[in-house]
């Protein structure tokens, strides 16, 4: 959480000790990322339980149960991985289009580090008065802006091509954040009913 941070007041000076790092996907995967995903679902979860949910345009609060808490959080962490490991290929297969040639290495590191601010904010879903649809647009602003700096250093374009491959990059990533965004958005404000009761029934078994 504290990398998460320095990316965003010091993105330079953070990038640069990234790359000087060289870390490998794995140490990266079991040292950043998942303690991450795990951390901001735990705040959010515990939010869920805790505080509840409005849906509906604000006409209902809902408080989740724990079982169903646990298991939306369970859920939000596989799509948190399933998003960084797009983002890795995505970025790849970009650069490839840029004439570069990139390791899945450098770009798990761009998508890994250059998404954890998004992750960051996304724990103040954890209270009720805050709309899911506030929390995205505040985190993908910071993420466009990290990257800014991440793109060139860690995975070194040739410099024609830098502005291109990170403006390319970003709108990806709003995409499929964006999309990631609306599924457990909709969820969190009551919109998908079938899931919900199906979450909610299998939180019952399993923490009654």
């Amino acid at each position: 959480m504290i990398k998460a941070l320095l990316l965003i007041f010091d993105p330079v000076e953070t990038w640069e000790r990234i790359f000087r790092a060289q870390r490998s996907v794995g140490f990266i995967f079991w040292t950043y990322l998942m303690p991450m995903l795990l951390l901001c679902s735990a705040v959010e979860g515990y939010g869920l339980y805790s505080w509840g949910k409005w849906q509906h345009d604000a006409l209902r609060l809902k408080r989740f149960e724990v079982g169903e808490a646990v298991l939306f959080e369970v859920a939000q962490v596989l799509l948190g991985l399933l998003m960084v490991l797009v983002a890795a290929k995505l970025l790849k297969s970009l650069g490839e289009t840029f004439h570069g040639r990139h390791t899945l290495p450098q770009t798990f590191t761009v998508a890994a580090y250059g998404l954890s601010p998004l992750f960051l904010v996304r724990m103040l879903d954890a209270f009720s008065g805050i709309s899911p649809w506030l929390t995205w647009p505040i985190g993908i602003i910071l993420v466009v802006t990290v990257l800014y700096q991440g793109i060139p250093r860690v995975m070194l374009p040739d410099p024609p091509h830098a502005f291109g491959l990170y403006l390319m990059s970003s709108v990806l990533l709003v995409v499929l954040t964006g999309l990631t965004r609306f599924v457990t958005a909709w969820y969190l404000q009551g919109h998908f009913k079938p899931v919900e009761k199906f979450l909610q029934e299998t939180g019952r078994a399993l923490f009654s």
